[in-house]
């Protein structure tokens, strides 16, 4: 591996060992932990069968650690149950260690998901971004989950951290990095992998119900095309932004239903 590969995999023992002595990592998790590892050298290799079989190792525990399904993964609760403002639903946040490890192993193991640095981050900033936000924040406006509430909580910049860290990063670096840029080098079809990855990602907001998988999806679109034009930086900052709007300017999450 690449010598900041090796750096990134040493704070990442840094961080976890620390998370280990502080009770906020089980020895529960070590078994995630080392079939990671695995999945990266197996990704990592030659030969197509140990490749595909990486990948799909993977996958299966993207989504136990995306959902917390896996053990020894103790998220510190930062944010607890706080009404922030007028209708809205408590909101909770928990530092997650488990998430996080998705975006680590797929900069680790698939080093060609940063090498896509397109020329048109100014034009996803100022053009693909304002629609975007028009498009979400618009619908969810016009769907009743949100009203006009303006804001900023003594808990903002902590919320601001985790929010681009540990979301926004970890999920454009899966569902633009991994899944829309796998599937464009695979099939040579921007339009079709852009498209894929847009519906996946609304998929993994359907629990809250056919309104956030449509406005995800809408979203996706979206940053999907910051991505494309942009790369991935283009995508997280777009991701961040609309998130960040949401939060500061309109009901957060969303209003509570009558």
């Amino acid at each position: 591996m690449p010598l900041p590969h090796w750096i990134a995999l040493l704070l990442l023992g840094l961080g976890y060992t620390l998370a280990l002595t502080h009770g906020s990592l089980g020895l529960a998790a070590l078994p995630a932990l080392l079939t990671l590892f695995c999945c990266a050298l197996l990704a990592r290799r030659q030969v197509r069968w140990q490749q595909t079989l990486g990948h799909l190792l993977f996958i299966v525990l993207a989504i136990a650690l995306a959902l917390h399904w896996l053990p020894g993964f103790h998220g510190a609760r930062v944010i607890d149950k706080a009404v922030l403002s007028e209708g809205a639903v408590p909101f909770s946040m928990y530092l997650n260690l488990d998430k996080p490890l998705i975006g680590l192993w797929l900069l680790l193991a698939c080093p060609w998901l940063v090498m896509l640095r397109g020329r048109g981050l100014v034009m996803s900033l100022t053009l693909i971004l304002p629609l975007t936000l028009l498009a979400c924040l618009g619908g969810a406006w016009a769907l009743g989950l949100v009203a006009w509430a303006p804001k900023w909580p003594e808990q903002a910049w902590l919320w601001l951290a985790n929010n681009l860290l540990l979301v926004s990063l970890t999920e454009e670096l899966l569902f633009r990095g991994y899944i829309q840029g796998g599937l464009q080098r695979l099939f040579k079809h921007e339009g079709l992998a852009l498209l894929v990855a847009a519906l996946v990602f609304g998929l993994a907001h359907l629990a809250g119900g056919w309104q956030w998988f449509y406005l995800a999806t809408l979203a996706g679109v979206g940053y999907g095309l910051a991505y494309r034009h942009g790369g991935l930086t283009a995508a997280v900052l777009c991701h961040t932004c609309v998130n960040l709007a949401h939060f500061a300017a309109f009901s957060y999450p969303m209003l509570a239903p009558n």
